[in-house]
């Protein structure tokens, strides 16, 4: 914490607009690189399947099945094992099952997953089991990856997955969130760390995304395939159609 300045909101806002400018002015031609991808994958009439564990979850719920964003992006979470694979839900439910191996192995059983999709895969620290395992599945398939985590937090420790890998080590494209290691950004007396930033940073890369997307879609003559919130009128009508386009592929939440 700068020294002479209260522990407060104001503090906070100050140090996280800090964050979010290194974001934008360090990982926007990472982001327009990945919306190519994604909309190439799109216009091939593909699905992009989106992943994350622990908080980073909301950073695929940001993307997925919301208004305003794009329909053909699916959700997937690991409470889908007990779903589809047959898992206890204890254990899907369990906060250990990011760091079991064979959930991320199982878990893209879960999907009907079609050759021209392409994976984005949210993770700040980027080393724990299930989520290397899914990453690396996803790369044998030959599919593209894109990972969103903290470069700064990910560098700092080591992997959880017997290979030793990383997640970024395994990305085509890497989107740095420019969070802090551990998250946390403001330290108190003391030396503990307190208020979290991957999920502001998180959620503007994932609406920088679906911005660039729906751009470059509308440079191809492509109509995007946008929600409409089920609070407006016609919007439930609209959503069914374009979700039918998508019938087994796209999971609603």
């Amino acid at each position: 914490m700068p020294e002479n300045q209260k522990m407060g909101m104001e503090l906070f806002r100050q140090e996280s607009a800090k964050r979010v400018d290194r974001m934008i002015q360090t990982q926007s031609a990472a982001i327009r690189q990945a919306a190519r991808i994604f909309a190439d994958c799109l216009e091939n009439n593909g699905v992009i399947q989106t992943f994350g564990t622990g908080h980073s979850r909301a950073f695929a719920m940001e993307l997925a099945d919301r208004a305003g964003g794009l329909v053909p992006v699916n959700k997937m979470d690991l409470e889908h094992l007990a779903l589809h694979a047959n898992w206890p839900l204890e254990k899907v439910m369990s906060p250990e099952i990011e760091r079991d191996l064979e959930a991320g192995k199982a878990l893209l059983s879960c999907y009907q997953i079609e050759p021209q999709d392409t994976f984005l895969i949210s993770s700040n620290s980027g080393v724990n089991k299930a989520v290397i395992e899914c990453a690396q599945q996803i790369k044998e398939r030959g599919h593209t990856l894109v990972a969103v985590t903290s470069l700064e937090h990910t560098k700092q420790v080591d992997s959880r997955h017997p290979s030793g890998k990383k997640l970024y080590e395994l990305a085509d494209i890497v989107i740095d969130n420019c969070g802090p290691f551990g998250d946390a950004l403001l330290t108190l007396p003391g030396g503990i760390q307190a208020c979290s930033t991957s999920s502001i940073t998180g959620a503007l890369i994932a609406q920088m995304l679906t911005a660039e997307i729906i751009g470059l879609l509308l440079d191809k003559g492509i109509v995007p395939p946008v929600l409409i919130s089920n609070n407006v009128p016609g919007g439930i009508e609209h959503d069914e159609k374009l979700f039918q386009q998508y019938a087994g592929r796209v999971q609603l939440h």
